[in-house]
């Protein structure tokens, strides 16, 4: 059934990170506004990615999808999780929107793989940080650009 990543995205950003990651794991990438049930759940692996916009709200696309996300039958399915946000601007809402996602994951009996290390950011507060980690991969391509090929290559690594 292989892997699936599922994104949302305006500017082009987490598209491109979708992309870098489906190119590493030979995954299939589709984006929420073309999303479907069977895109969700037929697959061993389902990645999901999404900007955090503001102060942190899910970016436009995933919010009015979250009703299918919340559809999906997700018992016992490995998901993983990856955001992108701005920490310098947004420091109290950095990457809220992943930790928004794991949570509706979470309470569908999702198992969440990928947890990622805090150290090397500058941020007050996210809500995708539970224990002192990230409940995914966090990218801030705004201020760390140098950063995202590295982080990539090892949350790739981490989830093969």
């Amino acid at each position: 059934m292989g892997i699936t990543i599922i994104y949302g995205s305006d500017g082009g950003t987490t598209q491109g990170v979708a992309k870098r990651i489906a190119s590493q794991l030979q995954a299939r990438v589709v984006d929420i506004k073309a999303a479907t049930t069977d895109d969700l759940e037929g697959c061993d692996l389902l990645i999901l990615g999404a900007p955090t916009y503001g102060l942190g709200d899910l970016q436009y696309d995933w919010d009015s999808k979250l009703k299918l996300l919340g559809a999906a039958k997700l018992t016992g399915k490995k998901v993983a999780l990856f955001g992108t946000g701005d920490q310098t601007n947004y420091p109290d809402s950095f990457v809220d929107a992943m930790g928004i996602l794991y949570d509706q994951v979470v309470a569908q009996g999702a198992t969440v793989v990928g947890f990622t290390p805090t150290h090397g950011y500058d941020y007050t507060h996210s809500l995708a940080e539970r224990d002192g980690q990230f409940v995914g991969l966090a990218l801030d391509e705004d201020n760390q650009p140098s950063l995202t090929g590295k982080r990539i290559a090892a949350w790739v690594d981490h989830l093969k």
